[in-house]
């Protein structure tokens, strides 16, 4: 295949081995890092919890009790006193019945569900202690519509960790898959995983696979290829959007600027590392045409600038595609190591990409998955080589 086509991804040779290999480690399931993504839970309860009953009166002072009169006999008084125990007790009892259950406001993706069931037997229970008075007042209540289908999906995302072993690492694979989850709507999880430690618990989940890898209610899919195929096909209308491009020329756009950019980082020799950048120029001249070139629906409705070009935002139109998650990854990588160790800029004369790179930097499906530019910069500090005098 020509290496020019194939858009492989260059990484530390730690990265590129993909070896079965047994991991020695203690198996404790703290040795990686669950960077799950939490959302706050602000749904308020449709039912309210009643007040305590107002306390008794106080009761009289010694000098009161004095100048009443002394014609009480000593049975009363034993009998009021005893009413008063009586009274306390029902209202201790009554208060007992109260249940005030602190719910908790961080709820993790894939166990929000499980709290709100906890939540939801808790009035069951609450409802069936109440007295006979307070259920037949609950019973005139409207009865609560049933909750949105959940996803019951257990989906989760596993991605090579940063340098500190908790943030995300650099891996354009790892952010394709991300954003291709997180463009879908679906709960999942992300966990970083600390190829330093090399935990006990991925040697079993996945024997010799490196991140990224997913596992889907049970299922371990380790190919990229294979799992943005397989999410595409599962995660599908009209619960789920379709992201697949609608152009074919849209999926190959771009194909052959990583494998340029990883001839022109690498080279060592002075007397080539000019022709290796109008290659890499090449290649993003010729991205930089498509984006610029009219889609055909964009012929047809007219929707083009005054000089024909096209005005979309992104490789297939308006909206981000599979296309655009394998892409800009890469993108981005070119743009930040170029710069770092060739002091090389994409040209601006290169409007469509420049434009393309602004509308992505403006979407959080893509800058929220991004590796730190510094995290970029350490993985290629012994891919990306000097040039020699």
């Amino acid at each position: 295949m020509d290496p020019c086509e194939e858009n492989t991804y260059e990484t530390p040779e730690l990265y590129l081995n993909h070896t079965p290999a047994i991991y020695d480690m203690p198996a404790e399931e703290e040795s990686y890092v669950d960077a799950s993504v939490e959302y706050e839970n602000t749904r308020r309860s449709l039912k309210k919890v009643s007040l305590p009953p107002s306390l008794p009166p106080p009761r009289p002072s010694t000098e009161e009790r004095r100048g009443s009169s002394s014609s009480s006999s000593s049975s009363s008084s034993s009998s009021s006193h005893g009413g008063d125990r009586d009274k306390g007790e029902v209202e201790e009892k009554e208060v007992e019945k109260i249940e005030v259950r602190p719910s908790s406001k961080d709820l993790t993706w894939e166990s929000q569900e499980m709290h709100v069931d906890e939540r939801s037997s808790s009035r069951r229970s609450s409802a069936s202690s109440s007295s006979s008075s307070s259920s037949s007042a609950s019973e005139k209540e409207p009865e609560e519509k049933p909750e949105q289908e959940k996803d019951e999906m257990k989906i989760t995302l596993y991605t090579k960790a940063g340098q500190d072993g908790e943030s995300i690492g650099n891996c354009p694979f790892s952010q394709r898959l991300f954003m291709i989850l997180w463009l879908k709507g679906v709960v999942f999880n992300v966990t970083t995983v600390d190829l330093k430690r090399k935990p006990a618990d991925l040697h079993n989940l996945a024997p010799g696979t490196h991140p990224p890898f997913l596992t889907f209610q049970g299922e371990v899919l380790t190919d990229v290829n294979k799992i943005e195929e397989y999410l595409e096909a599962e995660l599908a209308p009209p619960k789920y959007p379709k992201l697949a491009a609608k152009n074919r020329e849209s999926n190959m756009a771009g194909s052959d600027v990583f494998a340029r950019f990883s001839a022109y980082v690498k080279n060592t020799r002075p007397d080539k590392n000019r022709d290796l950048e109008r290659s890499l120029n090449k290649v993003l001249a010729k991205l930089d045409t498509y984006l610029l070139s009219p889609l055909p629906d964009e012929d047809e409705t007219g929707r083009q600038s005054g000089k024909g070009d096209s005005t979309r935002k992104y490789l297939d139109g308006e909206e981000l595609t599979l296309a655009d998650c394998n892409l800009l990854p890469k993108l981005h990588v070119v743009k930040v190591v170029a710069k770092k160790y060739r002091n090389y800029d994409i040209p601006s004369d290169f409007r469509g990409v420049w434009r393309y790179l602004g509308n992505a930097y403006s979407r959080d499906e893509f800058t929220n998955t991004c590796a730190a530019d510094a995290e970029i910069e350490l993985a290629y500090k012994d891919v990306a080589k000097r040039l020699g005098k």
